[in-house]
């Protein structure tokens, strides 16, 4: 994948991941500690994948992660 690609994905991502870690805190404050804790670790684990996929060291490496990626965010969801 094109590096340009990767790096609007990854900023994209990273606009998203403010959006989460204010949800959390939303659900931190109506004592929904497990949800916001699960939801705050896959939301924000996508953009760490994307970025390890960046840095893969073969094309099914970069696959496996951005797989990774793809279902931590389906889980996000």
């Amino acid at each position: 994948m094109c590096q340009c690609v990767i790096e609007i994905m990854c900023q994209f991502e990273n606009l998203k991941i403010i959006k989460i870690i204010e949800f959390t805190e939303t659900l931190e404050n109506q004592r929904k500690y497990v949800l916001a804790n699960q939801l705050l670790k896959s939301g924000t684990s996508i953009g760490a994948n994307i970025r390890g996929a960046q840095n893969a060291e073969s094309k099914a490496d970069f696959i496996h992660k951005m797989k990774i990626a793809a279902k931590e965010g389906d889980e996000t969801e």
